[in-house]
């Protein structure tokens, strides 16, 4: 199993360890793209053509609630590559 496939399955079993860089890595994976404000803020967010922005904190770790989102992103990825 590679590491990226460890990193799904933590996300997938809600480790509340998750830091911000292994979400950037999931996210930037399936087509998003972060962008930070010009000054200084605690908050980034992802945007992907044809989807929603996600705004994700950089505190560590990752509260369980975007632990959720980028879950529920990623099943919904992988049920659109089923049904293509």
């Amino acid at each position: 199993m590679s590491q990226f496939d460890k990193l799904l399955e933590r996300i997938k079993s809600h480790d509340k360890g998750l830091r911000f860089d292994e979400l950037k890595k999931i996210l930037e994976h399936y087509g998003y793209t972060m962008y930070a404000p010009k000054k200084g803020s605690s908050h980034r967010t992802f945007r992907k053509p044809g989807s929603m922005p996600i705004t994700i904190p950089i505190h560590e770790p990752i509260n369980i609630a975007y632990i959720l989102l980028v879950k529920k992103l990623i099943e919904s990825n992988e049920t659109d590559e089923e049904n293509s």
